[in-house]
């Protein structure tokens, strides 16, 4: 996590093309993520490349236009649009005399300013100090320091590296404990919802795309929507009466991203089992994105990797009044609605999900009474 300048967070962006066919969606989205973090764009340094340098990822020449660039727009971070290596954030800082935050720093930086609930602060707090302890590798000379003498914690002739690393083992083991009694506590829900045969349904889909909008919609709640990358992050859920099937328990997730940093699927797999163990999807997808399919896709990348691929899907192309299209339904050989095109920001095709819901709790519900019959 970056510390933010006073007198306003002026900011580079470095991006490096090494070859990608998705290195201007990559980019744009990095301005978004940059916004959203509160930074000011004052420029962008681009290059290509075959491979990243070892020393400077971008090497000596580009890193020196990005000093002489960022001295001149009086900018104080550079924002990378790659992972860097503890020793080329390092290399590049000492360089610039500046702040180097790569991409999962940013996206880390986000978290920490969106976390609500206690165990979303939690979750990322475990994430940032996953991605510091990779950072603690002869980072900083007062890191060098020797500890010694009576009385001092860790005993004689402990450095402070030494010291700083086992507080951070400590403070990781505290927070993977705190959240392991999260995760069984939302089981012990999950479990209940489950005897009272409620239908539980989770809204994922790319980040922006309006999974809160389509929450509040059909909750009537107030949750905060904003047209930026990652404007909620704290899994939000309602229970909502829908005719003909009854009660439906709605959570809306964490939004996802290209590149999305392991540690933070890692530290969010409590809030993200929300989804895996939902009877049904709803998969928000921004029709006017020009980049849907590969937004669609990420996504079910990282269900496949949380262990919700299986659940049944519904895609729901929302935001239809931005491109004209009217709201309509598509079904699948066996009659079960696939294909949602809806509006949230309008109401058009919201009745569509809600009897999307409805049928396929009806479906649960035939196959619960045949399980039971051949039991």
């Amino acid at each position: 996590m970056f510390e933010r300048p006073s007198g306003g967070d002026a900011a580079i962006m470095v991006s490096v093309d090494f070859g990608d066919n998705d290195y201007e969606e990559s980019l744009n989205e990095l301005r978004q993520l940059s916004i959203s973090a509160g930074l000011s764009i004052r420029g962008t340094i681009e290059g290509k490349r075959a491979t990243p340098d070892a020393k400077l990822f971008i090497g000596s020449g580009k890193a020196d236009e990005l000093a002489q660039m960022m001295q001149a727009s009086e900018s104080n971070i550079a924002v990378f649009n790659h992972d860097l290596s503890p020793s080329q954030q390092r290399n590049l800082e000492r360089l610039l005399k500046a702040r180097v935050v790569d991409r999962t720093g940013l996206i880390l930086d986000i978290f920490s300013q969106r976390a609500q609930s206690h165990e979303g602060k939690l979750q990322v707090e475990l994430a940032q100090l996953e991605h510091l302890s990779t950072r603690l590798v002869r980072g900083w000379t007062h890191l060098e320091r020797q500890k010694g003498g009576i009385g001092v914690r860790g005993g004689p002739g402990e450095t402070q590296l030494e010291l700083d690393r086992r507080m951070l083992r400590v403070r990781v083991k505290q927070l993977r404990e705190k959240l392991i009694k999260l995760k069984a506590q939302r089981g012990m829900q999950r479990r209940a919802r489950k005897r009272s045969n409620v239908m539980t349904v989770s809204l994922v889909g790319y980040t922006n795309a309006g999974k809160s909008t389509v929450f509040n919609r059909l909750t009537k709640a107030d949750i905060y929507v904003a047209d930026q990358l990652f404007a909620t992050l704290d899994t939000t859920t309602h229970k909502i009466y829908i005719a003909d099937a009854g009660s439906v328990v709605l959570s809306d997730t964490v939004g996802f991203i290209k590149h999305l940093p392991h540690a933070l699927v890692e530290a969010f797999g409590a809030t993200l089992e929300e989804a895996a163990q939902a009877d049904l999807l709803l998969h928000i997808v921004d029709t006017a994105s020009t980049n849907r399919d590969e937004q669609i896709a990420q996504v079910n990348k990282v269900l496949l990797e949380i262990g919700a691929a299986n659940v049944p899907q519904i895609l729901v192309h929302n935001q239809i009044d931005r491109v004209g299209l009217p709201p309509s339904v598509s079904r699948d050989e066996y009659g079960r609605i696939t294909t949602i095109h809806a509006s949230a920001s309008t109401g058009e095709g919201m009745d569509l999900l809600r009897q999307a819901m409805a049928e396929h709790s009806q479906y649960l519900h035939k196959l619960s009474t045949e399980e039971s019959a051949y039991a």
